[in-house]
């Protein structure tokens, strides 16, 4: 899924994270918005969790829009 692709479904995709990951804030998602690599980064801070593991489950939300 490219960024125009992700910024155009941005509300569903922030909907299937906050189910997902409910200590993610508006404010860390508004941060994102649209940008994959910035989604990433604030995942990976937010959860403390690795690249990798970020990566897939950000693949598995796009996939679900």
């Amino acid at each position: 899924m490219n960024r125009d692709q992700i910024e155009g479904k941005w509300t569903e995709i922030k909907g299937h994270l906050r189910e997902s990951y409910g200590e993610l804030t508006d404010d860390d998602l508004e941060a994102a918005k649209g940008d994959r690599e910035q989604l990433e980064g604030q995942l990976q801070q937010k959860l403390g969790k690795s690249k990798e593991e970020v990566r897939e489950t950000v693949d598995k939300i796009l996939a679900k829009v």
